[in-house]
Order: C-alpha cells, then sequence, then structure tokens
C-alpha cells in the first residue's frame, strides 16, 4: 500500500512546486502617505475620478479606491509633512481625454505641466499618446494620459 502512495505523492509534490514557480506576480494595490486624508480622499474621488472602495479598518485615517481589476490606491494620514518627490516616481491614470481632463483641472485651478515642465500644456509621446502631469495635495506626482489598453 505504502509503495503505491509513494509516487502519488511525489507526483502531487511535483504538481505544487511546478505551480508556485508558474505562477506570475501581479500589482495589487500602491499606498501613499498623507497630511490630510480628507484633503486626499476629495481630491482623488472628486478630480481624478476613482471610486471608493471597502477598507477594513474603519479608523477615518484610511481610504482605498479602485484603480482597476482588483488592483487599489490606498492612501493612509500620518505624514508629518509634505515631501518633495521627484516626477519619474509617479502614478498614472488612462482616461479617453486629457483635453477634457484638462478643463477640470482649470475649474479646480490646478496646476499642470507638460513632460517638459512647460505649464498649462499637453506632452504627444512618440507613439501619439497625450500626457500631463500634476501633483496631489501631498506632492505625489500623478500623469494623467490617453493611452488605450
Amino acid at each position: 500500500m505504502y509503495k503505491r502512495l509513494v509516487p502519488v505523492l511525489m507526483f502531487l509534490l511535483f504538481v505544487q512546486v511546478s505551480l508556485a514557480q508558474t505562477q506570475k506576480p501581479r500589482l495589487n494595490h500602491t499606498a501613499i502617505f498623507v497630511k490630510d486624508i480628507k484633503v486626499s480622499t476629495d481630491f482623488y474621488e472628486n478630480i481624478i475620478g476613482l471610486t471608493k472602495i471597502d477598507e477594513p479598518f474603519k479608523d477615518n485615517k484610511h481610504t482605498w479606491f479602485e484603480t482597476g481589476p482588483k488592483m487599489a490606491l490606498h492612501i493612509i494620514e500620518g505624514a508629518s509633512e509634505q515631501k518633495e518627490y521627484y516626477r519619474n516616481q509617479h502614478t498614472c491614470f488612462s482616461l479617453q481625454s486629457v483635453e477634457a481632463f484638462t478643463e477640470i483641472l482649470k475649474k479646480h485651478k490646478i496646476q499642470f505641466e507638460d513632460l517638459s515642465g512647460k505649464q498649462g500644456a499637453i506632452s504627444s509621446r512618440p507613439d501619439g499618446v497625450k500626457q500631463i502631469w500634476l501633483r496631489d495635495p501631498d506632492g505625489y506626482w500623478i500623469e494623467i494620459n490617453d493611452a488605450k489598453e
């Protein structure tokens, strides 16, 4: 009986190891640390246009937003000061129309720039994708573009 069980156990172990080695990680969420959760929540909900999702902490120091299928942005309150961030460390959201989005920014008097840093301008990448750059209330850089899937 045990002699028959050993090959089965070896096969199951092989399958388990093979599955573990073939699974690729996927992005689950990103998180930002902010000074004022209410200000940041308002910005990401009403300016960027993200949809809030349930968050488990229920402590008024976290807000979670859906950013894609099974992906989220977690906003966590507790930063003591605003910091300076590099534009190359950014979060990018794609929309249908960069021009329509810039009208929202203008209405709310939120500055944006093109890739070269020219205020109020829109860049076009070599592949034709239009993009702008702006900062959230804590100085985190955001790229907005019209890239299709």
